[in-house]
């Protein structure tokens, strides 16, 4: 009868160390995944600085009479496109990931062909608010470009915890999938000829 019992106790503290092992490396992949979702409202929060300046760079540039009007229009149009589309952190799939990068991608492509443009516009280029503007809107770019890269960061520690064995049974278990990452635009790869 003792043997019996102390079988069954040994059975049972196995069974109890198997269940606190899968709780502590349950707990771990919700602390790792609320460091995703709170890198990811860093970046959101980058790019809705970015959004908010443009309104005001648009205003500054609007002053002049002669700007190209439809070089504006494709600013605004595409800031409303890129502050349209939100993705939940709950749900921050490759695919998600990438319609909100590319929505973001043709703002910034816009905001290129702006500031290219002003280049022909000497007395913009001098204005005390539009060099503010354009000063603030760099550091913006340069914030973005540091969340994206801690966010792929945090991704990068998340995915690879999910994935190794045998901590991927017990993501499997509870639902736990990858997260997707910000990816390099097409292109990026080519360097740009530069003509004099």
């Amino acid at each position: 009868m003792n043997k019996k019992i102390s079988t069954w106790i040994i059975v049972i503290a196995a069974l109890l160390v198997v269940i606190l092992w899968g709780v502590r490396r349950y707990n771990n992949f919700v602390t790792l995944e609320e460091g995703v979702s709170g890198q990811w409202a860093n970046v959101e929060n980058s790019y809705q600085r970015r959004a908010d300046l443009i309104p005001n760079l648009v205003n500054t540039v609007k002053g002049y009479a002669d700007f190209e009007q439809e070089t504006l229009t494709q600013v605004i149009e595409a800031r409303a496109k890129a502050t349209s589309i939100n993705v939940d952190p709950a749900s921050l799939t490759p695919e998600n990931i990438a319609a909100f990068q590319e929505a973001q991608e043709g703002l910034s492509s816009a905001l290129s062909r702006l500031l290219v443009t002003i280049e022909r516009y000497p007395d913009l280029k001098a204005n005390q608010n539009f060099l503010e503007l354009q000063a603030q809107l760099e550091g913006t770019e340069n914030r973005i470009a540091v969340e994206r890269r801690k966010f792929n960061d945090l991704v990068r520690d998340f995915n690879t915890s999910i994935r190794k064995f045998p901590n991927n049974l017990i993501a499997n278990m509870t639902g736990m999938d990858q997260k997707g990452y910000f990816e390099a635009v097409e292109g990026s790869d080519v360097v740009p000829t530069v003509e004099f």
